[in-house]
């Protein structure tokens, strides 16, 4: 019997590549809502229009029916929770929200679980970004209380830094940026921090084997692999994947914060996470960063190819 999943969002990166990987499963109906800014436009993907943040079109952009899983890719405040919930037609079995590790508050030690503290404001040292993780929290808290008002089985899913396919944030691309222009890569040294990531394709893999598994229903996760990076270790990579030696300009922290160098990575606080409570339930094998980041270059190389063609063919 198929899987009918309602993914929210499901047009950009990561929510983009569950839908792909999703298709690969003969049992899975999917249905996409959305604004409509980037038509997915694939078979087997039934698309809707509407804007999450206003009920009545939630009323009305979401077909009625039984939904196997709800898939939440873009709920980043409880408002965003509520409207989605109390709105939809039919019922749920499952929602899945996919929140994030900057929920944690900072911390100094080891790898963090999914039993450390969580934020309890927003972080103004943050900037532009200081309501992001407290919000997510209050997102979070949100699902908890509509799952259990209407009877519905939530799992919450907060994965690390995610690369991969369609990344469309100044992560890994910074570094492929300097490099295709043969640009040193400025790095911190002495080196203060270290991270680790989720390859966005391990990422709806796991989030796939969560539909409809009873295990998952009413826990939280963290999505990481085990492997800790540096800023070191990405000019390393690189160097091994392109076959030569990828240059950098080494600068001491104060350095880099004055010259506003925007470094992707902390530069001076470790963000390690562990995902080894959805592994160890699932027997799951991450993606080794080499091969992951080799696909990442790929990808990024591939698309630069294809813009270059089309201003081409512009002028």
């Amino acid at each position: 019997m198929a899987k009918r999943i309602l993914i929210i969002g499901g047009s950009y990166f990561a929510g983009r590549v569950f839908v792909e990987e999703a298709l690969k499963a003969p049992d899975a109906e999917l249905h996409v809502f959305n604004r409509g800014n980037l038509p997915l436009r694939m078979e087997r993907v039934t698309e809707h229009v509407g804007n999450r943040e206003h009920p009545d079109r939630v009323r009305e952009g979401v077909p009625d029916g039984a939904w196997d899983a709800v898939v939440d890719f873009c709920a980043y405040t409880p408002a965003h929770v509520e409207t989605l919930l109390r709105n939809l037609r039919g019922t749920v079995r499952q929602y899945l929200l996919i929140s994030t590790t900057t929920v944690y508050q900072q911390s100094a030690g080891g790898p963090v679980d999914e039993n450390a503290p969580l934020l309890d404001g927003p972080q103004p040292e943050l900037g532009d970004y200081a309501d992001y993780g407290y919000d997510k929290c209050l997102a979070e808290r949100a699902a908890r209380r509509e799952c259990e008002r209407l009877g519905i089985a939530l799992t919450v899913l907060r994965p690390a830094i995610i690369y991969g396919y369609y990344n469309y944030a100044p992560r890994e691309m910074y570094f492929f940026d300097r490099l295709r222009n043969r640009e040193p890569v400025v790095i911190p040294e002495p080196a203060r921090s270290s991270f680790n990531f989720i390859w966005v394709v391990d990422m709806a893999h796991l989030l796939w084997r969560c539909i409809g598994d009873p295990r998952v229903f009413g826990e939280t996760f963290n999505l990481a692999s085990g492997e800790a990076v540096t800023h070191a270790r990405i000019i390393e990579t690189l160097g091994e994947i392109v076959g030569k030696a990828v240059e950098t300009l080494p600068l001491p922290v104060e350095e880099i914060t004055r010259r506003k160098v925007p470094l992707p990575f902390p530069l001076d606080e470790h963000l390690l996470y562990s995902g080894a409570k959805i592994d160890r339930l699932f027997g799951f094998e991450h993606t080794p960063f080499r091969a992951g980041l080799r696909e990442a270059l790929k990808y990024y190389l591939m698309t630069k190819r294809r813009q270059e063609a089309l201003a081409g063919e512009a002028r």
